[in-house]
This record gives structure tokens, C-alpha cells and sequence, in this order.
């Protein structure tokens, strides 16, 4: 197993304009949400928030393969990228289903959040790109936020440290006696690289794109996906 990576906590675009404050305001709303609805059972809010995070890489990668075909023009590895995104996001999902198994209703509120979610991403993406990946970059903040108080809860006791999934241990590399604490700190530092994926892809739609931004460091992942799952 490779080090896990250091996360930088500090780290927050801070809204500029119009479309940035939309996002930001959408993304405090459904924060708001998503504590009022799960308060501190993090694995459940995991599942659920996992199922709407997966969505985003999907959608842009779709859109863009698409404008390229249209185009005739190169990506800059865009689509890759996004769906590779998308996949890792479903990991956390295939995840924290061993963890903590949804109940009846909130598999019925992954159902009807997806499908709104999905198309409303969709129609946002095609309106202002920069918008949909400034959304993603700030609910990466937010994701960042609450698998931090995830590990406070394990550190301290008030959530039960078991043994990591074996999905996760092939997956993330793990040694064999890793435990859930483990899985967190790993799946933070994915969604703190895709939080400045997702912002830089902002800022480059913008035309406002920093050459010396710092990119959080991606996880050693496995190569074979098949037999994590």
C-alpha cells in the first residue's frame, strides 16, 4: 500500500460572479439537505450523496464526447478524465454499501434524487459548463468537509472503526488488516482531487485558468475494476 495522501483542508474557491454564487447557493442548499436528512450517520449520507456524486463525471464526459464528434476537435483528455470520475465516485458507492446498508427508503429517495438530479445537471451543462463543474467543485468542498467529520467520529469513538471492505482493500491498495478509517481517508483524498479538477475545469472555461494551480494527489487505485467488484 502506497501512502495516502495529505489533504489540505484550507483549500475554498471563493464565489467570483454571477454563475459562481448560483453554485455556491446551491450547493450550501443542498448541504443543508443532506444534515437535516442524516444528521450524523455518515456512512448512510455516504451512500446516498455517492449515488448523486457519480452523476456529474458522467454527464460532462458524455457532453464533451459528443461536442468533440461535432467538432472534430481533441478533448485535452477531458473525457478521460471525467469518466474515470464517474467510476471512481461508484467505487465509494460499491463501497459503503458493505459499510452501511441503505434502508427501503432511502433506496426510494436515490431513485427519485438521481433522475432529478441527472437532468437537471444535463440541462445545466449545456447551459454553462463552467457552472456545472464550479457545482462539482463545491460539492467536492463539502464532500472533503464531511469525511473529515467522519474520521473525527471514528477517532473519537462514536462510530464503530470495523475492517475495510476487501472492494476496498483491491481497490485502494490497502493492506490487509486496513481498517474503515483507512477507506475514508482514502476516498477524501479522491474527492479533494476532484474538487480541483473539477474547479481548474471552471477556471479554464472562464478563461481564468491559474498554470501554477496545485492539483490534490490522486490515490494509487487498482488497475482492474472487475475484481474490486
Amino acid at each position: 500500500m502506497g501512502d495516502i495522501p495529505k489533504v489540505d483542508l484550507s483549500i475554498h474557491h471563493r464565489p467570483q460572479g454571477f454563475s459562481d454564487r448560483i453554485a455556491f447557493g446551491f450547493t450550501k442548499a443542498l448541504r443543508f439537505c443532506a444534515d437535516t436528512f442524516f444528521a450524523k450517520r455518515y456512512g448512510h449520507r455516504a451512500i446516498v450523496l455517492e449515488t448523486v456524486a457519480a452523476v456529474p463525471g458522467m454527464v460532462g464526459a458524455t457532453i464533451n464526447h459528443l461536442k468533440c464528434l461535432r467538432r472534430m476537435c481533441d478533448d485535452r483528455n477531458w473525457i478521460r478524465t471525467l469518466m474515470e470520475e464517474a467510476e471512481n465516485e461508484r467505487m465509494h458507492l460499491m463501497t459503503f454499501i458493505k459499510v452501511a446498508q441503505p434502508t427501503v427508503f432511502e433506496r426510494l429517495v436515490i431513485l427519485g434524487v438521481q433522475w432529478v438530479f441527472y437532468l437537471a445537471f444535463f440541462a445545466l451543462y449545456l447551459v454553462s459548463a463552467k457552472t456545472a463543474h464550479r457545482v462539482v467543485g463545491y460539492f467536492e468542498e463539502e464532500a472533503v468537509i464531511s469525511y473529515t467529520m467522519y474520521l473525527k467520529e471514528l477517532d473519537e469513538g462514536r462510530s464503530p472503526n470495523v475492517a475495510a471492505p476487501d472492494i476496498a482493500k483491491h481497490y485502494w491498495k490497502l493492506r490487509q488488516e486496513a481498517t474503515l478509517r483507512d477507506v475514508v481517508l482514502v476516498v477524501r483524498a479522491d474527492e479533494a482531487h476532484h474538487r480541483d479538477v473539477n474547479h481548474g475545469f471552471a477556471d479554464e472555461l472562464s478563461g481564468a485558468a491559474d498554470p501554477d494551480a496545485v492539483i490534490a494527489p490522486y490515490p494509487d487505485h487498482a488497475d482492474d475494476i472487475r475484481m474490486a467488484a
